[in-house]
C-alpha cells in the first residue's frame, strides 16, 4: 500500500494517467460561462433590433399614413382632379410637402392609377407600381410595405374623397434602406451598453469559476472522479461497517459490509433515519457523547464491536464489526502463541540435550554419550506409544507439544491408558484442537501455582462410547471457587490479571458448535473440566 511523503497529500497518490490532459476546471467554467453570456447577448440583441425595426417601421408607416391624410385633404389638391392636366398643380405641391416632410416621394394617384405627381417628372401620367391601390380606392386608409418604382418602402396610402366618392390616392412612402439604416444607428448606439454588459459577465464569471475551484479544494473533476472510485473501492474492501450518521439522525453513507451486518436491501436510498435500522444505537444516546472505542453493542440480538467518532461538521462515523470474527481472531492468535511456545519448549529441550551429549563426547566419556542417547531413543518411543491411539494427526501433535511444555516445567503429564480417538473426528480437528488446546493450557497454569511439598500433575483422558466422545482434563491445582463455578466460563472474566479470561470461553464456544457441552467438577484432590460431544453418527 502507498505511503505519503511529508508535504505529499492523497491527491498526489491519484496515477497521473487517470487525469485529463487539457484546461482547468476554473478555465473551463470560464469559457463556459463567457460562450453562454454572449449567445445570450447575441440572442437579446437580436431580439432588441427586430422590436426595433418593427417599432421603427410602425412609427414610418404612421407618419407616411398622416402625411398623406393630410396630403389629401389639400382644397387645390382636391380641385385639382377637374384640370385638364392636374400634374400641372398637384407635382409641385405634393414635392414641396415632401421636401419639407423629409419622405422619400409623395404620389398622387386618380381613379385608374395613374400618376398625377411623383419625384420623377419622366414618370408622370404612368401607371402606379406595387398593387396594394386596390383597399384605398375602395374607401380604406392602409399601410404596406411594397415595391414601386424607386423600390421597397414602407407607405401610407388615404383615398382621396370629393362628395362622398372616392377620387383618387395618395401614397406617402419612406425608402426600406433609410428604416434599415437608423435600424443600424440605434443597433450600434446600443452595442458599448452590450458590450458593458458582456464584461460585467466575464468578470463576475471570473469570480465564480474561482469561488468554485476553492470550495472544491483545488481539485480538478478528473480527480474528484478518482477520489471517489478510490473512495468507494476502499470502502467495498473494508472487513467492517462503516457508516456516517448526520446530526439529525439521517444516516448519510454505508458500505457494503454494513449494508450485509444491517440486514438491508442493497438498493437502498439514502438518506433514511438511523432509528428504522438500528434502533438500538439511535435510541443509545452514544452519538451525542465522547468518541468510542470497540464498544459492545447489540445489533438486531447480533453482538457487535462499535466504534464512534465526531468529525469536524458535526457528522458521526461508526464503524462495527461481528464480534464472532474478533473471538475468532484471537482465538487463531492464542493457538499461533501456543504453537510457539510449543516449539520454543521443544527446542529447548533438545538443546539441552545436544549440549549434554556434546559435553559427555568433550568429557571423554562417549558410553555415557550413548546412554543419553539410548534414553532419548527410548523417551522419543515412549512418546509414540503414549499417543499411538489418537488417530487424529492435530490432536496427537497438540498432546506431544504439551507433553514437552509439561517436562520443561516439571510437571507430570500423564495420557491415561486406554485413551483413542478414531480418525472419523478428523473433519472436527480445528475444533477439538482449540478446546483441548486452551483446556490443557490452564491446567498447565494452575498446577505451577502448587507449594513445593504437593507434586505438579495433570491428567488426560480420551475415550469413545456409543453415546459420543469424552475428553478430560484433570489438575490437582487450586481448583476453581465454588461462588465463581459459572463465572469462569464468561468472556473476559480472569482471576489471572487482565486481557486475560480467553480460554475457557473460547472452549465451551468450540465445543457448543460441535452440539456439545463443557462442565467442571471436583473430583478428589482433582479438578475436572469434561468435554462430552454427541457420536457423529447420532442426527
Amino acid at each position: 500500500m502507498a505511503t505519503l511523503a511529508p508535504k505529499e497529500t492523497f491527491v498526489d497518490l491519484i496515477p497521473k494517467h487517470a487525469l485529463r490532459r487539457g484546461l482547468g476546471i476554473q478555465t473551463r467554467l470560464l469559457l463556459l460561462q463567457v460562450l453562454v453570456f454572449s449567445l445570450l447577448t447575441l440572442i437579446l440583441g437580436a431580439v432588441q433590433v427586430h422590436v426595433l425595426r418593427q417599432s421603427i417601421q410602425h412609427e414610418y408607416g404612421q407618419r407616411a399614413l398622416a402625411i398623406s391624410r393630410t396630403v389629401a385633404q389639400i382644397p387645390s389638391i382636391i380641385e385639382a382632379f377637374d384640370d385638364s392636366d392636374p400634374s400641372r398643380t398637384i407635382n409641385p405641391l405634393a414635392n414641396r410637402i415632401r421636401a419639407q416632410v423629409g419622405a422619400d416621394y409623395i404620389v398622387v394617384g386618380d381613379v385608374n392609377e395613374i400618376r398625377l405627381s411623383h419625384p420623377l417628372p419622366d414618370r408622370l401620367g404612368k401607371p402606379m407600381v406595387g398593387g396594394d391601390n386596390a383597399e384605398p380606392l375602395a374607401g380604406k386608409e392602409i399601410v404596406s410595405v411594397a415595391t414601386g418604382s424607386l423600390g421597397a418602402a414602407i407607405r401610407g396610402k388615404v383615398p382621396v374623397w370629393r362628395e362622398g366618392r372616392v377620387i383618387g390616392v395618395v401614397s406617402t412612402g419612406y425608402l426600406l434602406p433609410t428604416v434599415q439604416s437608423i435600424t443600424a444607428q440605434v443597433s450600434q448606439n446600443l452595442l458599448p451598453w452590450f458590450g458593458l454588459a458582456l464584461l460585467f459577465a466575464l468578470a463576475s464569471s471570473a469570480l465564480v469559476s474561482r469561488r468554485i475551484k476553492r470550495d472544491i479544494l483545488n481539485l480538478e473533476p478528473e480527480q474528484i472522479a478518482a477520489l471517489v472510485q478510490q473512495h468507494r473501492a476502499v470502502l467495498g474492501a473494508l472487513h467492517e461497517g462503516v457508516m456516517v450518521v448526520s446530526r439529525t439522525g439521517q444516516i448519510q453513507l454505508l458500505n457494503p459490509k454494513a449494508v450485509e451486518l444491517l440486514r438491508l436491501d442493497s438498493g437502498l436510498s439514502l438518506p433514511v433515519g438511523l432509528d428504522a435500522v438500528w434502533p438500538e444505537l439511535g435510541q443509545s444516546g452514544l452519538l451525542g457523547g465522547p468518541n468510542l472505542e470497540n464498544a459492545p453493542f447489540q445489533l438486531g440480538g447480533l453482538p457487535v464491536l462499535v466504534s464512534l467518532f465526531r468529525m469536524t461538521d458535526g457528522q458521526y462515523l461508526a464503524t462495527f464489526r461481528d464480534r464472532a470474527e474478533i473471538v475468532q481472531m484471537a482465538e487463531e492468535l492464542t493457538q499461533t502463541r501456543r504453537y510457539a511456545d510449543l516449539l520454543r519448549a521443544q527446542t529447548h529441550e533438545f538443546m539441552n540435550r545436544l549440549h549434554t551429549i556434546a559435553g559427555l563426547i568433550q568429557l571423554g566419556k562417549p558410553e555415557e554419550a550413548l546412554g543419553v542417547i539410548g534414553s532419548e531413543a527410548q523417551a522419543s518411543k515412549a512418546l509414540r506409544e503414549f499417543i499411538a491411539d489418537i488417530a487424529v494427526p492435530k490432536l496427537a501433535a497438540l498432546i506431544i507439544g504439551k507433553y514437552e511444555r509439561a517436562r520443561e516445567l516439571g510437571i507430570d503429564f500423564t495420557l491415561e491408558p486406554g485413551s483413542a480417538i478414531r480418525p472419523v473426528w478428523a473433519e472436527h480437528s480445528e475444533a477439538l484442537e482449540r478446546a483441548l488446546g486452551n483446556l490443557l493450557e490452564n491446567a498447565l497454569e494452575a498446577v505451577q501455582h502448587n507449594p513445593k511439598s504437593r507434586p505438579k500433575q495433570v491428567r488426560l483422558l480420551i475415550g469413545e462410547d456409543p453415546e459420543g466422545l469424552q475428553l478430560e482434563v484433570s489438575d490437582n491445582g487450586a481448583g476453581v471457587p465454588a461462588a465463581l463455578a459459572e463465572k469462569v466460563f464468561e468472556r473476559g472474566f480472569s482471576t489471572k490479571g487482565d486481557h486475560r479470561g480467553l480460554g475457557l470461553s473460547l472452549a465451551r464456544q468450540q465445543v457448543e458448535g460441535l452440539g456439545g457441552t463443557l462442565r467442571h467438577f471436583r473430583r478428589g484432590a482433582h479438578t475436572v473440566f469434561q468435554i462430552s460431544l454427541p457420536s457423529l453418527e447420532t442426527p
